[in-house]
């Protein structure tokens, strides 16, 4: 019988090959036949699954963050109990900062995508929905915070959605231009979310 081949998994194999060149080498010399070359495959394959380099991209961008959320999932539900808003919070903001090699290619990649959005259109769609989400998901988390009782006074949910991301963004940049350790970007966080939460 013919071997069945999961699409899903080749697609997949074909973002990680890209978001690998993305935190290595960046995008703007990147060409499907790199992209083959880093998956181990022909370039007509690579066609076969993307009809274009912005389609590929887009893919490999979406891809990453459901890795992402992956990957705060499995960190929550190592505690062993239901989290609370703060957990979901925390977890989301040290998924982001580059803590290990994973998460800091996550973050080179990030930015890799970000500066090809600076030139071209569709892939700027694509990038700038990301913060926008993250900060209403963070003010959702706050909103639930402030109706639980766990709010400080005084705190501003949607303009601390913001600082929140902002904190992440600072912190992340600092690690990866040395400025800082991943240790002590991680104590930031506590310390701000322990002025923003009473529990």
């Amino acid at each position: 019988m013919p071997r069945r081949v999961d699409h899903d998994a080749r697609r997949r194999e074909i973002a990680d090959a890209v978001l690998h060149l993305a935190a290595t080498e960046g995008l703007e010399s990147v060409s499907l036949r790199h992209v083959a070359a880093e998956a181990g495959i022909s370039m007509g394959r690579v066609q076969h699954y993307f009809r274009s380099k912005d389609e590929m991209l887009a893919f490999a961008f979406e891809h990453q963050s459901r890795r992402h959320e992956q990957r705060i999932v499995e960190r929550l539900s190592a505690t062993g109990r239901p989290p609370t808003v703060r957990d979901i919070v925390r977890a989301v903001m040290v998924e982001i900062i580059p803590t290990d090699e994973p998460s800091r290619a996550s973050w080179l990649a990030g930015i890799a995508f970000f500066i090809r959005a600076m030139s071209e259109p569709r892939m700027a769609a694509v990038v700038a929905a990301g913060g926008p989400k993250l900060v209403e998901f963070f003010a959702e988390q706050l909103e639930r915070a402030r109706s639980a009782g766990a709010l400080a006074p005084g705190v501003d949910p949607r303009r601390e959605a913001g600082i929140l991301w902002a904190l992440v963004d600072s912190q992340a940049t600092g690690i990866v231009l040395g400025a800082s350790t991943p240790e002590e970007a991680v104590a930031t966080v506590d310390y701000h979310l322990d002025r923003v939460f009473t529990r």
